[in-house]
């Protein structure tokens, strides 16, 4: 870091956004509309990049992921809201005048309330060819891909902590579903009933990894050498929170099936006073429509909460303007 930049007092914002996806870039909409000076600090890493389209968004069905962005950066600069490349690598209380953020190229702001939505990290099963087809033939939401991929040959890779029940809701969208125990143990008597209801061919025994014939993956290999043959496979993914900073702050956390996330309230604030998350940094089931609405959720009690800070010290300035009666 410069000397300059040692001794340079910090740009102050009304709030600075860290993360730049549908969560980060709606809370910055509605802080623009509202007047306030908000930077967005974007990492450039949102969670729906491998995927072709986004699915399920009201009037943007079918949008690339990255035109969705690049739309939301041209909306928020249209307020004012500034927008740069970086990631945060620090946020602290500094005192009563809010929060100092520091970015990885030494900038730092000021910032009188923080919006986190830095998202999660998918971490996929270490199976060979998993992490070269995400996003491709190797999927995760049924809500996201369900209907692009109908009707073919599914397969689910079980998950240890849920055995059959993405192999049960992935059913609903083909009739051809082969679930993979892989390493989770066999099913237990009620999803084992279930299962065969569902007509759902169980196929025991370690995954070694996909076969794929081209470019094209064309099925599953087995450790014994067996291909089962698929045209999509359903995984599910270890899920962790970009929650650093919340928790560095003091964030309070919730348990969940999927593992502990920051708790929030409906409009997206912690347990800190100031800060408020949204998208998934707050959940593993939150899709680009529900963070874009808590996101807007955020902006709106950020921006209500400041206009109540502002009145106050415009009563407390009037009242000691005010000629004193003896």
């Amino acid at each position: 870091m410069s000397a300059h930049m040692d001794t340079q007092e910090p740009e102050r914002y009304d709030v600075v956004v860290v993360g730049g996806g549908a969560a980060g870039l709606s809370a910055a909409l509605i802080l623009g509309r509202s007047r306030r000076r908000t930077l967005v600090v974007d990492a450039g890493e949102p969670r729906n990049a491998p995927a072709a389209h986004m699915h399920g968004y009201l009037s943007r069905d079918g949008m690339s992921p990255a035109a969705f962005l690049e739309a939301g950066r041209r909306e928020i600069a249209a307020y004012g809201v500034e927008w740069t490349a970086g990631r945060v690598t620090a946020a602290v209380r500094d005192g009563a005048e809010g929060f100092v953020v520091t970015v990885a190229d030494g900038r730092r702001v000021r910032a009188r309330r923080l919006v986190v939505t830095t998202g999660l990290v998918d971490e996929l099963p270490a199976i060979d060819g998993v992490a070269e087809r995400w996003g491709r033939e190797v999927l995760h939401c049924p809500y996201c891909h369900g209907w692009e991929v109908r009707d073919r040959a599914f397969g689910v890779l079980a998950h240890p902590a849920f055995g059959a029940h993405q192999a049960l809701i992935v059913s609903h969208w083909s009739p051809d579903v082969t679930l993979f125990l892989h390493t989770a143990g066999p099913l237990d008597e009620e999803q084992s009933r279930r299962v065969a209801a569902a007509g759902i061919d169980v196929v025991e025994g370690e995954v070694a990894g996909l076969a794929v014939e081209g470019d094209r993956f064309v099925g599953v290999r087995m450790a014994d050498g067996r291909v089962v043959e698929r045209d999509v496979l359903f995984v599910g993914t270890r899920m962790t929170p970009r929650d650093g900073l919340l928790t560095a702050l003091g964030a309070e956390t919730r348990e969940t099936p999927l593992g502990a996330f920051v708790a929030v309230d409906e409009t997206g604030r912690t347990s800190v006073p100031g800060v408020w998350a949204a998208g998934n940094a707050i959940g593993a089931q939150e899709q680009v429509i529900n963070a874009a609405s808590g996101g807007y959720r955020a902006g709106v009690a950020i921006n209500m909460e400041l206009i109540a800070e502002e009145l106050e010290r415009k009563v407390a300035a009037a009242e000691r303007r005010a000629p004193k009666v003896s």
